[in-house]
């Protein structure tokens, strides 16, 4: 790469920068409103049976995780066995 090329290199970053700074404050707004959420109320049971749901699919995405795993370590293993 050129001497040129590399200044030109510079040249186009720094325009760029400058492109970059005006949208970079682009989401804060100088708004003090506070927002209101609309959220349906929940019951404890509902909490509690939200709870038992989550904890109930993470123990089967587990299961999953390791029946995979498992499975890929004996086909590693089979292959590596086999061409020992």
């Amino acid at each position: 790469m050129g001497t040129q090329a590399m200044i030109t290199v510079i040249r186009n970053n720094k325009s760029m920068l400058s492109k970059r700074k005006d949208k970079k404050l682009g989401f804060i707004t100088a708004n003090t409103e506070k927002t209101e959420y609309n959220l349906p109320e929940t019951t404890p049971k509902k909490l509690s049976e939200i709870r038992r749901n989550i904890i109930q699919e993470n123990k089967i995405r587990s299961i999953k995780r390791l029946t995979v795993l498992g499975v890929t370590v004996v086909i590693l293993l089979s292959i590596f066995i086999y061409f020992l």
